[in-house]
């Protein structure tokens, strides 16, 4: 790799490091323990799983919505990197918002927390668009793999310190624990922030033939594009064989991420627990994800996707049965050996098999299948628990996603099996 490559591959990369706290120190982790027992307070487990589910696949949809829309208009003005800047600066001020929100305020809390997951998702897709243009394609797999690795570091690292304010506040000069979490809420801000100066200073805005009109026009143009895109969609069958493996699979494994914390805490473990599982997932995931995309040159990129579709399909099965703290443990670090993995080889598999020019439009399409897999699986959860009433059985349906997923993954060839 060219060492002009190399600095855009770390830049991009440094972004990863940055807005993987709010998925770790925010999303997995203490904002499902503090809405229920600050924000929820006195309210019943169920209900506040079903709030937190309907939440999640509330701002999935809109992102859904938009993100294919924003993905084509990207694309015809060259605003790929402009739109990564914009939605990281809202998911900024929600992050910093939910810090300041009053006990019992279970609507802010979720609205804040609904904009900031919005504003996340679609942050996420203008920076993976941006992936074709820093790397190429024979290091995709390693820059996508660098990227997660550096997420799993970055998010871990804030998240360490965060729990250690939470577990021993008078140690930071903080009062108690509640203020110590709050004031991780405006941290992750701050973190989110600065590590994204890497990726708006040093890579450029990717260059394209500048399409002049206004948002409606472009509205209207990018429907147009989109309905070309699908039609091409359903000509390509491998990709769209991998797109529908990918919206069943990767339900599954967004969900477990979601609300993993949520089901451990319903079914009566510690919050202490809990959080010490998460920074095993990212401790482990940092260098597991890393070595994904260095096995890659052997075993291809399908291969390795499946045994870690094969790896969630029994986790989900064994956590049915857990009863004991170290069960959780044991279950944080199987998934921290393959959670990277299946995100970043994913990634990586999807942008070999596009067009670069056409990679905003993609990408956003790529999302929206994660987000619509967003949608059907929290409410899956939320389903379950609520016509059971027990909050193990919520998980057990998404088995279905993980088989049908990685069967209908094996009908997907590679870009490089095409080529033989």
């Amino acid at each position: 790799m060219q060492k002009s490559e190399k600095k855009l591959v770390n830049s991009w990369a440094w972004y990863d490091f940055g807005n993987s706290a709010y998925s770790t120190t925010v999303m997995a982790g203490f904002f499902p323990i503090f809405f229920k027992n600050f924000w929820s307070q006195g309210t019943d487990a169920v209900v506040t799983t079903a709030r937190l589910g309907t939440a999640i696949s509330v701002s999935s949809l809109l992102i859904a919505i938009l993100s294919p829309f924003l993905g084509v208009i990207a694309d015809l003005k060259g605003f790929k990197k402009l739109f990564c800047l914009l939605f990281t600066f809202i998911g900024v001020i929600s992050c910093a918002w939910m810090g300041i929100i009053p006990a019992g305020d279970w609507w802010n809390a979720i609205l804040a927390y609904g904009i900031a997951m919005m504003a996340f998702n679609a942050a996420t897709v203008f920076y993976e668009s941006l992936l074709p243009f820093v790397a190429r394609r024979e290091h995709m797999d390693y820059a996508s793999s660098l990227g997660y690795a550096a997420g799993y570091l970055g998010g871990g690292v804030l998240f360490a310190i965060n729990v250690l304010m939470y577990l021993f506040p008078e140690k930071f000069g903080i009062s108690d624990g509640v203020l110590a979490v709050r004031i991780s809420f405006i941290m992750v801000a701050a973190w989110w922030l600065a590590f994204s100066l890497p990726l708006a200073k040093n890579i450029p805005e990717p260059a394209v033939q500048f399409k002049e009109g206004t948002f409606f026009s472009l509205s209207k143009e990018s429907l147009k594009t989109l309905k070309r895109t699908f039609k091409s969609l359903l000509r390509e069958k491998n990709l769209l064989y991998f797109m529908v493996a990918y919206w069943l699979y990767i339900d599954g494994v967004y969900t477990v991420m979601t609300m993993a914390v949520d089901f451990g805490v319903s079914i009566g473990f510690e919050a202490k627990d809990l959080i010490a599982a998460l920074l095993i997932t990212q401790f482990i995931g940092f260098p597991c994800a890393y070595y994904f995309g260095k096995v890659t040159g052997r075993f291809g990129t399908k291969k390795p996707i499946l045994f870690c579709i094969g790896v969630y399909s029994i986790t989900v099965i064994a956590a049915t049965y857990m009863s004991q703290a170290w069960h959780f443990y044991l279950l944080a670090t199987i998934i921290g050996l393959v959670q990277g993995g299946v995100q970043s080889l994913s990634r990586s598999m999807f942008g070999r098999m596009i067009k670069k020019e056409e990679s905003g439009e993609y990408f956003g399409l790529f999302n929206l299948v994660g987000r619509f897999a967003s949608i059907l699986g929290p409410l899956v959860v939320a389903f379950g628990v609520t016509t059971t009433g027990s909050s193990r059985m919520g998980m057990i349906g998404l088995l279905i996603l993980f088989i049908s997923g990685g069967m209908l993954l094996t009908l997907v060839k590679e870009p490089g099996e095409q080529t033989r």
